[in-house]
C-alpha cells in the first residue's frame, strides 16, 4: 500500500513538473496590439481606453445579474419541494416571488429599465 502511495506521488510531481516546464517553455502567441485590446465591450478596439462608460448599460448589467442569482435560487425550490413541509412550502415561494416582483417593480419605477438616448 505504502508503495502505491509513493509511486502515485512521484507521478505527480512528475507530471507537475512536466506541466510548468511546458508551460514556460511553449511559444504562445505572439504580442500584437489587436490581440492585448478588449473586445466585445461596446467600444471601439482601435481608440484609447478612457471613453465614458455607459452607466444605463451598467445598471441594466447589474439587474440582470440580480435578476439571474434570484432564478438560480428559485429553480431548486422545484426540485425540493418533495422534500420540504408542505404546510410552509407555499408560503416561502409566494414571500420569494412577491420579493422578486416587488424588487423589479422598484426599478422599473426608478426608470432603470428605460434606455435613454
Amino acid at each position: 500500500m505504502k508503495i502505491l502511495i509513493f509511486m502515485a506521488s512521484i507521478i505527480v510531481i512528475i507530471l507537475a513538473a512536466l506541466v510548468v516546464i511546458l508551460n514556460l517553455t511553449a511559444k504562445k502567441t505572439f504580442t500584437d496590439r489587436e490581440k492585448s485590446s478588449p473586445f466585445e465591450c461596446g467600444f471601439d478596439p482601435k481608440s484609447t481606453a478612457r471613453l465614458p462608460f455607459s452607466l444605463q448599460f451598467f445598471l441594466i448589467a447589474v439587474i440582470f445579474l440580480i435578476f439571474d442569482v434570484e432564478i438560480t435560487l428559485l429553480l431548486p425550490m422545484i426540485i425540493t419541494m418533495s422534500y420540504s413541509n408542505m404546510i410552509m412550502y407555499p408560503f416561502l415561494v409566494i414571500s420569494f416571488l412577491i420579493i422578486l416582483i416587488i424588487g423589479i417593480y422598484h426599478e422599473w419605477n426608478q426608470g432603470a429599465l428605460n434606455w435613454a438616448y
